[in-house]
């Protein structure tokens, strides 16, 4: 039976409709927003599969084409590989339902959201969430929510619900918020440069509109919900953690107070592997799997129980950062490098000034877009000690990459400030806890050191947060056992002026603004301190750009001029290319050309020629040309790219010329006056009078 249920949301309905397709998943609907439709399914397997021991949640989510009436480029006419967009959408909702699910449900679950229809108008990823959460509530799967999700923008001075593509443009706000109704759960926002107390405004805002998504997704569970399955859940077993915890207490305490974490990894395997000796038997019928559980268990309980009573592991007080070392220019030949290593994390950042040429292109449904300023954010294995297989870049490291982007965008130049295509790409050398903070930081140093006049640095940390009933205790600068243990990572980025960005998860199911604004506070503490030692080693960008960065000149030229830059069938720009080596973009719409090139030489040749194909010839002005053509009457001249002139045989020289071959050959460079230029555009040149005027300069230097 379809059933259909609206809501008023800001300034217009959202509708949740089920029952009319993909009715064979456990959880079926489609929201829409406008004409923005997401068709969105929820699967569980039946049967757990042999040797899981963690809860295999897969999220997914794709843009269809044909939702805004495109085929999709390239050979194949079809979807491929997910963009970024779609990527970052699947973590999107994948981060708020995860911590919801049961503990110890490990049946694999797979959400699906396809985008059906798009409008061009409203995004889809804010509808993909919400009905991720209401598919989950009206299915059989064990889920403990609802979410509600919603976008917060700004105009002006008033807050918007869901903006539109075209007013999330013009927002210095983009923030998106999930929260169930014990509070929010999950945030993702990236602005330009608010202060905390307007942030706290807006979260509390948008979660008034969640309240209203959660009530109607527990109205459309109470009516057409399945009844929930009944799980077997993998959990610790009791008998088996109190043996556990009486042989490895003590042991595991002082293990975790190891400053190394490579030494506390080493020993707590060692560690396990005396406990799966002395637990696991016939017997016993304990698996390696139990024990290891079991550990896990125990180590958080006394890892919690550790910093509730006022002490971190590693002993620094709850606002203390681990050391930070900066530096700048460490790479010889590349166009700006910064490392920066915070603690037992360590992020290489490299800037890379381009061209036009090296400009993205997004290809989405709303539209085609080019992106001028990219980061990228990659973790290899032995940055945590590791040996695996290096592939792509994962969904984890594109989510890193792009929380690291939003954070710097806010202070990157306008291109026509400053006409290059930055790329930033972030290698993690070392890593234990907020290395895309990290990043954030390094890639500060690395745009400054490669003469990048960014607005001001931005640095960032994460806060963690430890709570149990009514005691809790707010991180700075989590490690990365506290991060495993605890319940919270929340990051934020910002110059001293205020906040660029920010990404909260919790593993609890939900946080007050009370614990929000004091991790807010503590963040912004510590985010002055970094860039204070940011400042200490670059005051600012540098005043040159690298030696081997390419150089750009812009020259402005008026539209009828391009085709003479350009030539019939790109002949004379190809050409020039083919001369200098250097890199030319024409703008056909402002009237611009863009010469590149890293050689102060070739680039100086193209600026020149380029500069003699606009030049418009001028009465009285003399040109070094070249002799393109003898004939009995004179000698043609060219005295500009494409632009030629005729010296009369009368014209040539100060005395009587009978045969022009006996004056000039073909190809020589001569120094010519232009005389005339008719009515039909012909240029009449003189060599007579300019050899003239330099025989009486001479005759005059020798009086």
């Amino acid at each position: 039976m379809i059933k259909k249920f609206e809501l008023s949301l800001g300034r217009e309905n959202i509708v949740f409709e089920t029952g009319k397709m993909a009715k064979q998943a456990n959880g079926s609907l489609t929201v829409r927003l406008g004409d923005t439709v997401v068709l969105v399914t929820a699967v569980a397997s039946k049967d757990v599969r042999e040797g899981i021991d963690f809860f295999p949640l897969t999220v997914e989510y794709q843009e269809k084409t044909y939702a805004a009436g495109k085929i999709p480029g390239g050979f194949f006419k079809r979807e491929g590989r997910p963009s970024e967009k779609e990527i970052l959408t699947a973590r999107l909702i994948d981060r708020p339902i995860r911590p919801l699910f049961p503990e110890g449900f490990i049946n694999e679950v797979q959400v699906m959201a396809l985008v059906v229809s798009s409008d061009g108008k409203n995004d889809s990823d804010i509808l993909a969430v919400n009905g991720a959460s209401a598919a989950l509530m009206i299915s059989d799967i064990p889920f403990n929510g609802p979410i509600g999700a919603v976008r917060v923008g700004k105009i002006k001075d008033e807050f918007i619900l869901n903006p539109t593509f075209q007013e999330l443009a013009e927002s210095p706000l983009d923030l998106v918020v999930s929260g169930t109704r014990e509070g929010v759960i999950m945030m993702e926002m990236g602005s330009k440069e608010l202060d905390e107390p307007l942030l706290l405004e807006a979260m509390k805002y948008g979660y008034k509109e969640i309240l209203k998504i959660i009530g109607l997704q527990e109205k459309m569970a109470k009516e057409i919900g399945r009844p929930k399955m009944s799980p077997e859940l993998k959990l610790v077993k009791e008998d088996l953690y109190e043996k556990v915890r009486g042989l490895a207490k003590e042991k595991l305490n002082h293990i975790n107070k190891v400053t190394h974490k490579e030494g506390r990894i080493e020993e707590k395997i060692l560690l396990l592997k005396e406990l799966i000796d002395k637990l696991v038997t016939d017997e016993s019928g304990y698996t390696k799997e139990d024990v290891s559980l079991a550990l896990g268990k125990l180590e958080k309980i006394e890892v919690r129980k550790f910093i509730l009573e006022g002490r971190r592991i590693d002993g620094r007080s709850f606002t203390d950062m681990r050391p930070i070392a900066c530096e700048v220019g460490i790479l010889p030949r590349t166009h700006g490098s910064g490392l920066f290593t915070r603690g037992q994390t360590q992020s290489l950042a490299v800037t890379t000034l381009g061209t036009s040429a090296d400009e993205q292109v997004i290809d989405a449904l709303e539209g085609e877009s080019l992106k001028t300023f990219m980061l990228h954010y990659n973790f290899p294995p032995f940055s945590v000690g590791e040996v695996k297989p290096v592939r792509g870049p994962g969904r984890r490291e594109i989510g890193h990459g792009a929380l690291a982007e939003r954070s710097l965008h806010p202070v990157m130049p306008s291109k026509e400030a400053f006409p290059y295509t930055v790329r930033v790409v972030s290698d993690i050398l070392e890593s234990n806890g907020s290395s895309s903070m990290a990043t954030v930081c390094g890639s500060s140093l690395s745009l400054m050191d490669a003469g990048v006049p960014i607005k001001a640095a931005v640095s960032g940390i994460a806060i963690g947060l430890v709570k149990e009933k009514d005691k809790a205790a707010i991180l700075t600068d989590i490690a990365g056992i506290e991060d495993h243990c605890g319940d919270m990572d929340f990051k934020v980025a910002g110059t001293r002026k205020g906040v660029t960005a920010i990404q909260l998860d919790l593993k609890i199911d939900g946080l007050n603004f009370d614990l929000i604004k004091k991790a807010l506070d503590q963040a912004k503490a510590a985010r002055l301190e970094i860039l204070d030692k940011i400042y200490a080693v670059i005051s600012g960008p540098r005043d040159k750009l690298s030696a081997f960065a390419p150089r750009i000149v812009n020259i402005k030229i008026s539209l009828d001029k391009i085709k003479d830059v350009i030539g019939p069938g790109g002949k004379v720009i190809r050409k020039i290319i083919s001369e200098t080596g250097v890199t030319i973009d024409i703008d056909d719409q402002a009237g611009e050309v863009k010469i590149a090139s890293a050689n102060k030489e070739s680039l100086e040749k193209a600026v020149d020629i380029v500069k003699k194909l606009i030049e418009e010839p001028e009465i009285g002005k003399m040109y070094l040309g070249k002799i393109t053509k003898i004939a009995n009457f004179g000698a043609f001249c060219e005295i500009l790219p494409g632009k030629e002139g005729l010296i009369h045989v009368s014209e040539l020289a100060e005395k009587y010329v009978s045969d022009v071959s006996s004056e000039v050959k073909v190809g020589e460079e001569v120094l010519v006056k232009i005389i005339e230029i008719d009515q039909q555009g012909r240029i009449n040149l003189s060599r007579k009078q300019v050899l003239k005027a330099a025989s009486g300069e001479k005759n005059k230097n020798k009086t």
